[in-house]
């Protein structure tokens, strides 16, 4: 039904965009002088966070859409900001630009040598999940200070409720690991449903262009971007029709191939709040053979995922190009970017409270950045630049954004204090299993013990979500031996920039179709992997070359399907073995539209691996894994 929904949506939007562009909200008075005085900043931008001292929550998108004054200030808010001179290191152009493109110098912060021409970001790092929590801070703190001031603009007699709303205004995440409301897609419309949205500001009702739709470069930056088709672009895409100056994005197709990866994804974050308690192995996507051993999977793996999704390689279309979520160096224009990385926030900050003692190990930095050199060892005390956190000139470390609390945020499952309180590790505990976990066999189990009538006397699961995935349970005793199961996952290992540019690595049982256009609404597509690289030239400075990056595939409940199915008889080696050495297929999708043999690409390894995993009992208590097996590779 959601495909269908958006299939019809984007029929009227290719039809809208010939028609004419929107604009921003006309207030009726000249807003450019206000905006210049209220974003008017020091060379040194502090980042202060916000509330003065009061923390709010920050919510999901589809929630705070529900509370219209909030969502009114939000959008009128993000789209003020992208209406700002791009010439303001404030605006939406110099904020954004501190990721990647264009290079340039950020607040004063100058490039160490050699390392002019990359982004600030840190990437494949131990500093990933910790550099982007200041920067989302930055970006919050910038936004949340044209939302007070737009609220002070509607009439007195109107005033009062956008001023409450302004006060308790944090930035939204976009939650793609959970199940959508029924009949929704997990990309929400407000995101990619329209170019423009109908919006009720101060001066009445208008229609405007969407903000969180595309980003308009005021003007495109030809000199740094200086490569096709990043050079006539003047719009940000998702998965874009075509490679010419007129492409469209092509929302309707992220859509489809995020709501066919999202059981994949939901069962990969699962495993990793279950399974990764050590930061240096959750952090990030590198590989360290010290580190990783059998551990492949990230927070950054998974994220890299969502920005191929996002940004789309134009699957059955004309072009061969993703859009600029799919490339690092461009993938921050997106106005999606922010709603992903405070979605991958909140998972780091849920993290945390389930094992607050694990912390940055200092490890050598695998990449450049503006300020960072190869081979630079990174600790917790490493400055996180370019972001100031007094006017004195110091940097914030990892250090002192461990407690995110100070920045004046948290999030709905973080809410009880102190966060890393036993009840408080219980309602994270609980929000996972009722969120992610209904695509484990840990909720099949969980099912069952009450079906037995075991009762847990904390609290069930959540009945709208429990029958997702498992729709036959009488096949139990083949899946569990007494409380324990056998989790199987495709562990991935290969080059970042093995194709000079993003690309993505396809699973199915069974052999796939031809058509790479129907790969992630097959029915045996079991999931993909997202390599989140650079183009050839957009970030040379990065110098990949040689870099290894790793992640993985739930393998289980694909097998769990095939038992139900009569086709597999348990989860136990004997069976699965030789299951997936013969059905297990893959299919590689490189950045010029072309299938890739797998041979082909540089450093590609490919593992399958099991573990015994310990069911939960109760909704207050996640699966605990037992040492990882290795089986064998694929060839």
């Amino acid at each position: 039904m959601a495909w269908v929904t958006w299939s019809i949506l984007l029929l009227h939007l290719v039809c809208h965009r010939v028609l004419g562009q929107h604009t921003a909200y006309n207030y009726g008075f000249d807003v450019g002088s206000r905006v210049k005085r209220q974003l008017a900043q020091p060379l040194r931008v502090v980042v202060r966070g916000e509330g003065g001292g009061v923390v709010q929550v920050r919510r999901e998108i589809r929630e705070m859409e529900q509370d219209q004054k909030l969502w009114t200030l939000y959008i009128l808010g993000v789209s003020m900001m992208q209406y700002t001179d791009q010439s303001s290191p404030t605006s939406w152009y110099g904020i954004t630009g501190i990721h990647g493109m264009p290079h340039q110098t950020w607040g004063g912060v100058q490039p160490t040598p050699g390392n002019k021409d990359t982004g600030y970001c840190t990437h494949s790092s131990v500093l990933f999940p910790t550099w982007h929590r200041p920067y989302l801070a930055l970006y919050e703190q910038v936004l949340y200070s044209l939302v007070q001031m737009i609220a002070t603009w509607w009439p007195e007699n109107e005033r009062q409720p956008y001023l409450d709303a302004a006060h308790r205004f944090r930035i939204p995440y976009w939650d793609w690991a959970t199940y959508p409301p029924s009949g929704g897609s997990v990309l929400p419309m407000s995101v990619g449903g329209s170019p423009f949205v109908d919006i009720s500001g101060p001066n009445g009702i208008q229609r405007i262009a969407n903000p969180l739709f595309s980003y308009t470069f005021r003007p495109l930056n030809v000199t740094a971007f200086r490569q096709a088709p990043w050079n006539y672009w003047t719009d940000t895409l998702r998965s874009p029709t075509n490679t010419g100056a007129g492409a469209q994005s092509n929302n309707s197709l992220v859509a489809l191939n995020v709501d066919q990866n999202q059981r994949s994804l939901s069962q990969r974050l699962y495993i990793l709040f279950s399974n990764y308690g050590d930061y240096s192995r959750f952090s990030n996507n590198a590989w360290i053979p010290q580190v990783n051993n059998a551990s492949y999977d990230s927070l950054e793996s998974l994220h890299d995922t969502i920005h191929n999704l996002a940004g789309g390689g134009g699957l059955g279309q004309p072009n061969f190009q993703g859009g600029h979520m799919s490339f690092i160096p461009y993938s921050a224009f997106d106005p999606i970017f922010f709603l992903h990385h405070t979605m991958v926030d909140r998972i780091f900050a849920m993290w945390q409270s389930l094992y607050p003692e694990s912390w940055i190990t200092p490890t050598p930095a695998n990449l450049n950045s503006y300020t960072t050199s190869r081979g630079q060892i990174q600790d917790s005390r490493t400055p996180l630049t370019p972001f100031f956190s007094s006017d004195d000139g110091t940097f914030w470390t990892s250090d002192g954004i461990r407690d995110f609390t100070k920045f004046g945020y948290t999030y709905t499952e973080l809410a009880t204090r102190p966060n890393t309180s036993s009840r408080a590790q219980a309602g994270v505990r609980r929000a996972i299993n009722r969120l992610y976990g209904t695509s484990s066999p840990a909720n099949l189990f969980l099912r069952e013990l009450r079906s037995l009538g075991v009762k847990d006397n904390r609290r069930k699961m959540n009945s709208a979500t429990e029958s997702q995935d498992f729709a036959l349970t009488g096949q139990v005793g083949a899946i569990f031996n007494g409380g324990l199961y056998r989790e199987w996952i495709a562990n991935i290992r290969v080059r970042k920039q093995a194709l000079d540019g993003p690309f993505s690595i396809y699973f199915f049982l069974d052999a796939p179709l031809n058509d790479p256009e129907q790969w992630t609404s097959a029915p045996n597509h079991v999931g993909t992997l997202g390599v989140f690289a650079a183009d050839k030239f957009g970030m040379g400075g990065m110098q990949m070359d040689g870099l290894e990056v790793t992640g993985t595939i739930p393998l289980t409940t694909a097998l769990v399907n095939r038992i139900a199915a009569g086709e597999l008889t348990s989860l136990e080696p004997s069976y699965v073995e030789e299951f997936l050495r013969a059905r297990l297929m893959r299919r590689v999708l490189g950045p010029n539209g072309r299938v890739w043999d797998t041979r082909m690409v540089e450093g590609l390894r490919i593992g399958i691996a099991s573990s015994t995993v310990k069911a939960p009992q109760s909704e207050d208590e996640l699966p605990v894994w037992g040492e990882v097996s290795e089986h064998f590779e694929l060839e």
